[in-house]
């Protein structure tokens, strides 16, 4: 396997935070898959993990190069998550259109979280 980009970000908890408050379910709908947000909303702090989740959407955008822009949505990267608590990324419609562009067929992924702040941190691999 080969690398083809990587991507890292970083987001604040209180800015996601302020946004589910002011926005609540229009921001959920627009920004996260329906699996996303049944996660996020079960747990006691929700908007840590939607903040873990965003800054994954971004540091996947970034690896492309589009950022979310040239078809490129925040409901095409959705981050998913195995039985064992293993993320992963699921690409879809233009991000995935990119990605295929890119000869990109495997994603690895790291989240972490405090409080306060959240970071994801993306490779991009090739079969090459």
């Amino acid at each position: 396997m080969s690398v083809i980009a990587l991507g890292l970000d970083l987001v604040d908890v209180a800015r996601v935070k302020a946004l589910l408050e002011r926005h609540g379910e229009r921001f959920c709908e627009r920004t996260f898959s329906t699996a996303e947000c049944a996660y996020c909303d079960a747990h006691t702090e929700p908007a840590i993990h939607y903040a873990a989740r965003f800054a994954a959407k971004e540091a996947v955008a970034k690896a492309l190069g589009t950022g979310f822009s040239q078809g490129v949505n925040w409901k095409d990267i959705e981050v998913l998550r195995s039985d064992q608590g293993v993320p992963s990324i699921a690409l879809h419609a233009g991000a995935k259109a990119k990605a295929d562009e890119l000869g990109i067929t495997k994603w690895l992924l790291s989240l972490t979280h405090t409080s306060t702040t959240a970071a994801a941190s993306v490779v991009a691999l090739s079969n090459g």
